[in-house]
């Protein structure tokens, strides 16, 4: 009977997740083919996103949309990159940014935050009219280093651009990149748009970790319900960010959530308080940073993992046995159990990895990675609880050298 109970309602939990959460597993919201600059073909071209076309062609209806010149000019935009030891990636991100085929005036501000590898150099010679470094200041007391160096950027562009586009040093961005993002922006009003970049699925680790790190972040955010209009959930995906200044200004600033660990989704919701906000899948944004072994995913995880149940010995216990429930349960049932119980272990499994599917669909995964599912939630809930220890010994948050994590929590 007991057997039967667990069961049964591991079942009724994956039904719930198939017919609620808005969905969030069939990976429907992405920034799709945008409308080509008049006379001009280029990648992305295609059906328009939203009424591009009108929104960027002509004089807009709305007249609280930024950066509309006479003529509908394109609105300007300024790209804050905060990098610290990013010699790996900083030329392939930075060449992406400069080559931008944007119709509005576009620069790029690099905020070199202490980096001991060179990092500025390897920008400075992209040799790209469009870039301006600053060295950062060393960090303030209450921030985060990352936000710290974002702040800097973000002070740098004086100019007060009608965007902000906020993206990671890991990022290489699509020519059109910014031109999409814009477009959205302006035709949709929203005053935030955030991409989740495709991460790189090369290596064994990654292959197995990664598809499953976006899915469990889409059941957390549900995408289709952070882009519904009116107060409630709000998130975003730290790595492409393009946000209005203007909104940016009257929410605080980036200061409203600097010492945030998980300042993407943090920033989200703040942002929403703003006016709407769209987050999507994107194959115009790749993130090119490694993550070759289970160590550097797992570090990866962990860094945030228990900021995320805000450092709560509760929550962490009652999450490690949700975990054990939804997603242990029904393999070890399926397998141990007889009658009802196997049967219903079953059913949770299979709908488990067909759930799975549309995630390993879009990052060209084989299929039978969906029956995996367990194995790979196992992981993650170890690094759960790696990531409390972690915090324990005062090493939470733990990124390029420094802890960042809520000591006092």
């Amino acid at each position: 009977m007991i057997a039967l109970g667990i069961a049964t309602l591991s079942l009724l939990i994956w039904i719930v997740l198939a017919l609620g959460r808005d969905g969030f597993w069939l990976t429907r919201e992405r920034d799709g083919a945008i409308a080509p600059l008049p006379g001009r073909e280029g990648p992305g071209v295609g059906r328009p996103v939203e009424s591009a076309t009108s929104a960027l062609g002509r004089p807009t209806p709305n007249p609280s949309l930024p950066g509309r010149g006479e003529g509908g000019a394109w609105p300007s935009v300024v790209a804050v990159v905060p990098a610290r030891d990013e010699a790996e990636v900083i030329a392939e991100s930075i060449a992406s940014l400069a080559a931008q085929d944007y119709p509005g005036d576009f620069r790029i501000i690099l905020v070199d935050d202490s980096s001991s590898d060179g990092t500025a150099d390897i920008a400075r010679a992209v040799g790209s009219d469009r870039l301006q470094i600053v060295t950062g200041a060393p960090l303030a007391s209450g921030w985060t280093g990352k936000l710290w160096a974002v702040s800097q950027g973000i002070a740098a562009a004086d100019d007060a651009p009608d965007y902000l586009l906020l993206t990671d040093a890991d990022i290489a961005h699509a020519p059109d990149s910014v031109r999409s993002l814009v477009t959205r922006a302006v035709a949709d009003d929203r005053v935030l748009v955030s991409l989740m970049a495709r991460l790189r699925c090369e290596s064994l680790a990654e292959r197995a970790l990664i598809p499953a790190f976006v899915w469990f972040f889409q059941m957390l955010y549900p995408f289709a319900t952070v882009n519904r209009r009116g107060r409630g959930l709000g998130a975003a995906a730290g790595g492409v960010m393009l946000v209005q200044r203007r909104a940016l200004a009257a929410a605080g600033g980036i200061a409203a959530v600097r010492s945030a660990l998980i300042d993407d989704c943090a920033f989200g919701a703040l942002m929403k308080r703003q006016g709407a906000v769209w987050l999507g899948l994107t194959d115009r944004a790749l993130s090119i940073r490694r993550y070759d072994t289970w160590g550097s995913v797992a570090a990866m995880i962990s860094r945030s993992a228990y900021a995320q149940l805000r450092y709560s010995p509760l929550l962490l216990a009652g999450t490690t046995l949700g975990l054990a429930l939804t997603y242990l349960a029904p393999p070890v049932l399926a397998i141990f159990a007889r009658g009802a119980a196997h049967y219903a272990a079953l059913a949770a499994w299979a709908i488990m990895a067909l759930l799975f599917q549309p995630m390993l669909q879009f990052y060209r995964r084989s299929p039978l990675w969906g029956p995996a599912l367990p194995l790979i939630a196992t992981f993650y809930a170890g690094c759960t609880l790696l990531s409390a220890w972690q915090h324990r010994r005062g090493r939470g948050g733990l990124w390029k050298g420094r802890v960042q994590a809520d000591l006092s929590a």
